[in-house]
């Protein structure tokens, strides 16, 4: 599978029941006040079987007990008013549409294509199910808060694994990074500036439309198409450089160029509602030339030189020098596994570029500059650290505590959820369809399981 179509499909899996549910809309479950459609389970089931290529008979029946279950903790949610801010819903779907924008390689007209919506429209019909996918998290985190785990525990869970049944785990590594994002020159800034000085001129004195430069000229890919449209946002949406000049304009004002991390912005106020903005605007951001991508890699090579001679510490390194940004960079560097949540890396699983980079090193170097492109598709420079290596083995305690602590932790975790969905079983009202009375694991939800009649 091709990475713009496992994005995708893990976008849609985020959101599963907000895609055409007219198409099948018949309520199977209440739990509580909280429906499971129908429409639901059969997107699931067919996002399943495209990723898997083929499902065991029961499938719906294990999709609707998932779903069953997380009614039940947004239903709680609700009952113990779990509170998730506007703010932190609007940050995460731009991130997702970001994400997947990115890997389109910002073609916006593919994005619009493909989910036969505007990207404001995509993001107003997501809103509400990411909303309640976060209370759901949120109710979870606080049911399993005081789950922990002991050494003993883990020393039993190891032990109850029988022998010939324990895991072998493939040569795996630890890394750390620097990530160095080249320069702007100031010749480009003021190109780019001066770009937008033109264009402001065009529109406040030569009586052109915002939106129409906004579509030709800007650089955010997201909101070009809807005309520098960024729909309406509450306070700390934006980077505080733009909400300032958005917040002092008034209605249908255009304001002056504003410089942020992103580059140069022009603003136009087009409705304020209390601390809710309505803004269009249009970003250009400045060129990275060929000198300024030469002079980052040579002033990362020199950070290296400096940790390599011991000049300085990696950890001092990455604080100073790394980009804060990076997720590595809140974590002293280190590399998280976005399969695992750790910081192990099966050597199969690492980026060619990186996989090359370390494949002769020994532990505790650095590897020279590698180029890569950001998620943005802005060009970056890291340095990897190569922290540790292990050899295939078995798993065993001593080498992997760490991965055996967590697999116990999953372990408990999970009879404690079960305990608790059984126990709020008992005290919440659920109905299920009877066409799902003969899946198996319905007595979970005190819904006896029944054979239909020859």
């Amino acid at each position: 599978m091709n990475k713009v179509l496992a994005i995708l499909l893990l976008f849609i899996a985020t959101f599963s029941w907000a895609q055409d549910r007219a198409v099948i809309d018949k309520v199977v479950a209440k739990v509580g006040s909280e429906l499971v459609l129908l429409s639901e389970i059969e997107e699931q089931h067919a996002l399943m079987s495209a990723q898997q290529g083929g499902l065991p008979e029961g499938a719906r029946c294990m999709i609707l007990d998932n779903l069953l279950a997380q009614r039940l903790m947004l239903n709680q949610a609700r009952l113990d008013s779990v509170i998730v801010a506007d703010e932190e819903v609007n940050a995460q779907l731009d991130a997702r549409i970001e994400r997947i924008l990115a890997y389109m390689q910002g073609d916006v007209s593919q994005f619009e294509a493909y989910y036969g919506a505007s990207i404001n429209e995509v993001r107003e019909q997501f809103r509400e199910d990411l909303k309640n996918q976060i209370l759901v998290e949120r109710m979870q985190g606080q049911i399993m808060t005081n789950v922990k785990i002991t050494p003993s525990e883990v020393k039993d869970f190891f032990n109850q694994i029988p022998k010939d049944s324990l895991p072998y785990f493939n040569s795996e590594v630890e890394l750390g990074e620097i990530v160095y994002l080249p320069q702007v020159n100031e010749q480009e800034k003021e190109k780019a500036h001066q770009q937008l000085v033109d264009l402001r001129q065009r529109i406040v004195e030569g009586g052109e439309d915002f939106a129409e430069l906004a579509a030709i000229y800007s650089d955010d890919p997201g909101s070009a198409r809807a005309g520098g449209d960024l729909g309406w946002q509450k306070r700390n949406t934006f980077v505080p450089e733009f909400e300032a000049a958005a917040y002092n304009l008034e209605k249908d004002e255009i304001s002056d160029i504003v410089e942020s991390q992103f580059g140069f912005h022009l603003i136009q106020l087009i409705e304020r509602r209390g601390n809710t903005i309505h803004t269009r605007h249009i970003l250009v951001k400045p060129d990275i030339t060929t000198d300024d991508l030469r002079l980052a890699k040579s002033k990362l090579d020199t950070v290296r030189q400096l940790v390599s001679t011991d000049s300085i510490s990696f950890s001092k390194a990455v604080k100073e020098y790394s980009d804060e940004d990076a997720q590595s960079y809140n974590n002293d560097g280190n590399m998280v596994n976005p399969k695992s949540g750790n910081t192990f890396f099966e050597t199969g699983d690492l980026d060619p570029d990186i996989y090359f980079a370390i494949d002769t090193m020994e532990v505790g170097t650095l590897s020279n500059p590698i180029e890569f492109l950001q998620p943005t598709g802005e060009t970056a420079y890291r340095v990897v650290y190569l922290k540790s290596r292990t050899a295939p083995h078995k798993a065993n305690l001593e080498q992997d505590y760490s991965k055996i602590q967590q697999a116990a932790l999953e372990s408990k975790k999970s009879v404690f959820i079960n305990d608790w969905i059984s126990e709020r079983v008992d005290r919440t009202f659920i109905k299920i369809e009877s066409n799902y009375h003969t899946c198996p694991n319905m007595i979970n939800w005190k819904v006896q399981p029944t054979v239909p009649k020859p």
